[in-house]
């Protein structure tokens, strides 16, 4: 039984959000960042800003700190509006491959320390208490945890209908991505989607790990103030069907001393190695990996396919277990500097590009893993090994605000 609610959300006004709404400050580069900031005085990045500069110099709480005053500056500069009342949203976003559609709501702490929420990633303890100390200084998320629930027909019905209607937001960004919101606020209707989410059962975070781990911390840090809005965080809830999850590809800097052609030899213990020359192949099945090197691409087919258990036969695992870590030296995959990843959503000419600057000797493709995968190995308490995982959609940031 998931428990979700209504929240009194701040949001940009209609005649702004195009202008408000920006990726992930990380995702620009130098240059699109510098054109942002000097030619859009709505972009949320200006919010975001204080956050990222003179890292070295200027104390954490100090630059939180400015992040929440240019947001208090935008609040009060009438760019923000805030909900009269808790309201729940319905979000599209369609690109240009792909549509996803799914309900914004706060979803609760105690789901989340009872593993009624599930996950499927370890964290990293800086990265959560630095992004706790930011949600306590800045008062506010506007990142939503991604959170797939099981197949619910009469909750698609009610989309697919309510889609229908005229939304609060219909706009498009540079990168011609379509965004579609619709703002429910009727009582029936959020009484009736809560109804749903008290019968689905589990339901399982896709991405957001630390944002969540984040959000319990701040709760368990503040919970004697009695500040409601602590007992929730922002969510993002999308049917597991709707889902699109990429591998995180591999490419490693060395091939730890090993020649090309004994490191060849050594990959046919457990693989059928097939060298496919200048064909830009990638793996269409489990068990199956993608390899460059050299200046060809290679096709592995695991031999041994037979495993106890869902991690042993995770297709990252099996990488990790018979290539990355007893022929190619590779010990830790989070802090490793050998190692580096590109997410599947990239052309993996992208891999033949990094290798063939000679910035890095081989590159690895991987077969995304399932959702079943990910919810078999949750359910069991399993973590998956660092970067399997790249899901869409990602959210704009500035779109819709919890404030804490």
């Amino acid at each position: 039984m998931a428990k979700i609610v209504p929240f009194k959300a701040v949001r940009p006004t209609r005649d702004k959000v195009s202008l408000v709404t920006s990726r992930s400050y990380d995702e620009y580069t130098p240059a699109e960042l510098a054109s942002q900031l000097d030619y859009n005085p709505f972009s949320f990045l200006h919010i975001l800003n204080p956050a990222y500069v003179n890292l070295q110099k200027i104390a954490t709480a100090t630059r939180f700190k400015g992040v929440q005053l240019k947001y208090q500056e935008f609040k009060d500069e009438d760019v923000f509006k805030k909900e009269a009342s808790p309201v729940f949203f319905l979000y599209e976003i369609q690109s240009k491959n792909n549509s996803f559609t799914g309900i914004i709501a706060g979803t609760s702490i105690e789901d989340y320390k009872n593993n009624v929420i599930k996950k499927h990633e370890d964290t990293l303890a800086y990265r959560v208490e630095l992004f706790k100390d930011y949600l306590h200084q800045t008062g506010f998320n506007t990142e939503p945890v991604l959170i797939t629930y099981p197949q619910n027909n009469e909750l698609q019905e009610w989309i697919d209908k309510r889609k229908q209607k005229r939304p609060l937001y219909l706009f498009s960004t540079p990168n011609k991505d379509k965004h579609i919101l619709w703002r429910i606020k009727e009582e029936d209707e959020i009484q009736w989607i809560q109804e749903q989410f008290e019968k689905a059962g589990n339901i399982y975070i896709a991405d957001g790990h630390h944002r969540s781990a984040s959000a319990e911390m701040l709760y368990d840090q503040d919970k004697a103030s009695g500040n409601a809005n602590l007992d929730y965080f922002m969510s993002f809830l999308i049917c597991e069907t709707n889902l699109k999850i990429y591998e995180y590809n591999r490419i490693i800097n060395d091939l730890n001393g090993l020649t090309k052609q004994a490191f060849l030899k050594a990959l046919e213990k457990d693989f059928v190695v097939e060298n496919k020359q200048q064909e830009l192949w990638k793996p269409k099945q489990k068990y199956q990996y993608g390899m460059y090197l050299d200046g060809d691409f290679y096709a592995l087919s695991l031999k041994d396919t037979n495993f106890k258990s869902v991690m042993e036969a995770l297709d990252a695992q099996i990488l990790y277990t018979k290539v990355l870590n007893p022929l190619l030296g590779i010990g830790d995959l989070r802090n490793d500097e050998r190692i580096d990843y590109i997410p599947g959503s990239k052309p993996i000419t992208e891999i033949k590009k990094q290798v063939d600057s000679g910035d890095f000797e081989v590159g690895f493709m991987l077969y995304p893993a399932s959702i079943n995968e990910i919810k078999e190995l949750a359910d069991n308490d399993l973590i998956m090994p660092p970067k399997s995982t790249y899901i869409e959609p990602k959210f704009r940031s500035g779109l819709v605000i919890y404030e804490i």
